[in-house]
Formats: structure tokens, sequence, C-alpha cells
């Protein structure tokens, strides 16, 4: 079995005091920092290490989480399959399982009542944590990503910043 590289400790899920002006329930995602912040009552956040999407692939501004999945499956957007001409081969899709580059569960974000595309999910990369390297999802390590779809009902406010 691979050992696959875990991400700098840093970007270790922790328990921290929150600055911002969101209110309990808010999701944060600061994409410069390459943290994500549930924010809690009091003060405080769980705060998660990221990964980001590439240079002027990133959603910014306020979604809702719209959709929550466990083992979700994966498809390639044409935009991604014209960027990246490889993933023609997943083109009619990837099911749900630990090799699915969605990870162990996924929020989509919707705006308007509509899916963005964009995606908080697990990774089968975590070495990929505090990077920007994505098609534009933000990425958690599969065990943070679990954490956070048990903390987070639908309807939940995330602000990208």
């Amino acid at each position: 079995m691979a050992f696959a590289a875990a991400p700098d400790r840093r970007y270790r899920r922790r328990h921290v005091r929150y600055q911002g002006n969101e209110p309990p329930g808010t999701i944060v995602v600061d994409t410069s920092q390459r943290y994500l912040y549930a924010v809690e009552q009091g003060g405080w956040a769980m705060r998660y290490g990221i990964g980001v999407g590439e240079e002027g692939r990133t959603l910014k501004g306020k979604a809702t989480i719209g959709r929550k999945a466990v083992w979700p499956s994966w498809t390639p957007t044409a935009n991604m399959i014209r960027r990246k001409p490889h993933l023609q081969q997943y083109a009619s899709g990837v099911t749900g399982g630990p090799h699915n580059p969605l990870g162990a569960s996924a929020l989509y974000l919707y705006r308007g009542g509509q899916d963005t595309m964009f995606r908080l999910h697990g990774t089968n990369e975590p070495w990929t944590i505090g990077q920007a390297v994505s098609s534009g999802c933000i990425r958690l390590t599969n065990e943070d990503i679990m954490d956070l779809y048990e903390r987070t009902p639908l309807g939940t406010t995330v602000s990208v910043i």
C-alpha cells in the first residue's frame, strides 16, 4: 500500500479564536490564507486547511450549501476537459469511492437556487492541501470534509474571500 504524504502541520484542523463579523453557522473560505472557518458561538471557529483553485479559477462572494453527498460521483465539466485533455477519459463520470477526486463527501455551492459547479470536497491527494491546484473547488482532507459535512446543514451560508 502506498503512503500518501500528509498536509503541512499548519493546515491541521484546529479550534481557533475567530475575529470576523460573520454570524455563527457561517462558513468562511479564505483562499489567500488557505483556511476554511466554520464560525461558532462566542468568537470561535473550527479552522480547516484547504487546497484552492488555480489562479483565476476560484469562486468569490456568497453562496449557500444547496446539496450534500457522501462518496459523490464526479464528472469533469467541458471546460475542465478543454483545459486538461487527459480528463476526457472521465467524461462519462467516476463513481463515488476512494479513487474519486471529490473524496469522502462534498458540499455543493449554490447561488439563486442554481448549482455553481463549485464544491467543498474531500481529496485523495492530501498533500495538495495548502496549494492552488484545483479547477476551482475547495479541497479538504477526507477526514476534515467528513467533520465539516456533519457540522453543516443545507442552506448554510458560505462566504468565499
